[in-house]
């Protein structure tokens, strides 16, 4: 997998990929991650990329010329699959969606800033826009650390166990359950029996019934129906 990320604030980025997970993916061969600096295509003098909005309002705009630029640049060197806009009117980004973005071969993530992008960008070049949640940040750059992180993880052989990944919270439309580890008590505090019982069927359906319980609780909503 290819990611390209384009930004206004490449530093930004440059600890979120630099470690763990996503350090261990790209060391492996099984992603690439390039960040490009829109700056560097502006033709203006300043080499500005936003400007005063038409019609008037508070707040910059970023401009059209030096993402079209850009993208042209990439998509003239190979195929995107997804060419995807980090905005908070974007949709709200779920597992599903992580799922069927980790199964792409390249990418180009677009970071907001200011009021927004220039709306020919989205209509024109974004095949799809993502929001990480119902907030504003200062910009995209974060949202995009989040996207890449949730989606690289899943790519086969990332995770030393790739069996992990299939047991995550919003997988099967269910909370995680609780897990514990050694010592099996501490400070009087007991590890539940059934986990130590050895038998699989139990341990199973016991932290089905948790995660069931747990999702009632705090997430009812993804419960829909049921």
């Amino acid at each position: 997998m290819r990611i390209d990320i384009l930004t206004l604030l490449p530093r930004l980025l440059d600890g979120p990929f630099a470690d763990s997970i996503l350090e261990r993916a790209q060391e492996r061969g099984l992603c690439e991650i390039h960040i490009h600096n829109i700056r560097d295509y502006s033709t203006a003098k300043q080499k500005q990329t936003d400007d005063y909005q038409f019609g008037g309002g508070a707040g910059m705009v970023m401009t059209i010329q030096p993402i079209d630029d850009l993208i042209t640049q990439l998509r003239s060197e190979r195929e995107y699959d997804e060419i995807i806009y980090l905005t908070p009117d974007g949709e709200r980004l779920e597992q599903r969606t992580c799922n069927t973005l980790s199964l792409k071969k390249n990418m180009i993530l677009l970071c907001g800033h200011y009021k927004g992008v220039d709306q020919r960008v989205r209509d024109h070049f974004i095949t799809r826009e993502i929001s990480i949640g119902d907030y504003v940040l200062s910009g995209g750059e974060l949202a995009a650390a989040v996207l890449v992180d949730s989606i690289v993880r899943l790519i086969p052989g990332v995770m030393n166990d790739e069996t992990s990944a299939l047991t995550d919270s919003f997988q099967d439309n269910l909370l995680a359950p609780p897990v514990y580890t050694r010592p099996a008590e501490y400070k009087g505090w007991k590890v539940p029996d059934v986990l130590l019982s050895g038998h699989f069927a139990n341990i199973e359906e016991w932290r089905m019934n948790e995660a069931i319980k747990k999702t009632k609780e705090r997430r009812p909503d993804i419960l829909g129906d049921e």
